[in-house]
């Protein structure tokens, strides 16, 4: 037998036992209150604020009625036309005077009030964090419950970039003052709008 041989033989002999298996993690189910309205209200909790229902302008008309003041608008998605093209090719410094932004968000978390944003839905991912304001389209009915039920969304493992947006942007001092808007969006709204 060869040194080699040897100490092949000493590690088949001394391998570790086998790991056990991961323990399955529930999805602590509540059915207290409806999704909607659990998410409505951990959203506003965060700072965020719902969009009213669509009235005869449509889309575009809510959007523009809620921020008349936008002057460049960029919609990642086609339900609502921007001022400015976007697409996944747009360089992100040219989003830097972005007043408004438009997005469809994958899904939404019930019990934080957050929305799920990726490339995918994003185009361009400073789009969440360079426009001032974000107007998120959200499916009433892709709403989950917790985050345990969120994690289990395949997208988590195929996206190269995602994030999990809940409110505006928000830092606060040490004497409680808060300020919305200071390394991101001012404003996060989200528009209940069915596929």
């Amino acid at each position: 037998m060869t040194s080699r041989d040897a100490i092949l033989a000493a590690v088949r002999v001394n391998q570790p036992a086998p790991a056990p298996p991961i323990p399955v993690i529930p999805l602590f189910e509540r059915t207290s209150r409806s999704l909607l309205e659990e998410f409505q209200e951990a959203l506003m909790s965060m700072g965020g604020k719902f969009a009213p229902a669509l009235g005869g302008g449509g889309l575009d008309g809510l959007v523009r009625s809620l921020f008349p003041d936008a002057m460049v608008i960029c919609s990642a998605t086609p339900e609502v036309r921007g001022t400015r093209a976007l697409d996944s090719s747009t360089n992100p410094a040219e989003l830097a005077d972005v007043d408004l932004g438009v997005v469809r968000a994958a899904f939404g978390i019930a019990e934080t009030g957050s929305v799920w944003l990726s490339e995918e839905e994003l185009k361009v991912n400073v789009l969440a964090y360079l426009a001032q304001h974000l107007v998120v389209l959200l499916d009433p009915t892709r709403i989950v419950g917790n985050l345990h039920q969120a994690y289990r969304d395949a997208r988590f493992k195929t996206a190269r970039y995602a994030v999990l947006v809940t409110g505006p942007s928000a830092t606060a001092d040490i004497e409680g003052v808060l300020i919305h808007g200071a390394q991101g969006v001012r404003s996060l709204t989200v528009a209940l709008v069915p596929l």
